[in-house]
């Protein structure tokens, strides 16, 4: 599986008006075959001020979350800092290489992707989306940032919703964190 191309999840942060939401679905997949509804893949990292999401497998993302909340109290929460020393160590460690997953990280004043291929992505507008409803998720929420003054849950609620109404591998069974 290309790093690039993970399926069956749908994970959504953004920041607005001095907030920060992400959420994600709760389906879980074994090939074509829904095997959970109801899954958790938001964590909330160093001491509740970063948040984090997941797509892709389960263990290798339980994994990667552990080495970026080892980098989180290294660099004292900077969390570009810390992302940027994940993606190097999981780009060249023999065992992280590995991993199929990516992670989408937001706290007060950032919101980025981070992949196994070394990137370390800070979209323009604050919203990052992963996983293979995150496209539809990232859509629908920029034109919620744009044409409404819901806040930074709402809109992730509702682009998520939206989301799951297209993409095969999200359904409506959303976890949402808010900073």
């Amino acid at each position: 599986m290309n790093r690039t191309e993970l399926h069956a999840t749908t994970i959504l942060g953004l920041r607005r008006n001095g907030k920060a939401a992400m959420g994600g679905d709760g389906q879980v997949t074994l090939g074509t075959t829904t095997v959970k509804h109801r899954s958790n893949k938001i964590r909330r990292l160093y001491g509740g001020n970063v948040l984090v999401g997941f797509a892709g497998a389960a263990a290798d993302a339980f994994s990667l979350l552990d080495r970026f909340e080892e980098q989180l109290e290294k660099h004292h929460g900077q969390l570009l800092r810390s992302s940027v020393e994940l993606a190097k160590l999981w780009r060249t460690d023999k065992y992280l290489r590995q991993l199929e997953a990516m992670l989408a990280v937001v706290d007060a004043d950032n919101a980025l992707i981070v992949s196994g291929t070394g990137d370390v992505i800070e979209t323009d507008d604050g919203i990052v989306a992963i996983g293979s409803g995150g496209m539809y998720a990232a859509a629908a929420a920029r034109m919620l940032v744009k044409h409404t003054d819901l806040g930074a849950k709402e809109i992730v609620q509702e682009a998520l919703e939206a989301a799951a109404d297209i993409c095969i591998y999200t359904n409506r069974n959303i976890v949402i964190e808010e900073l």
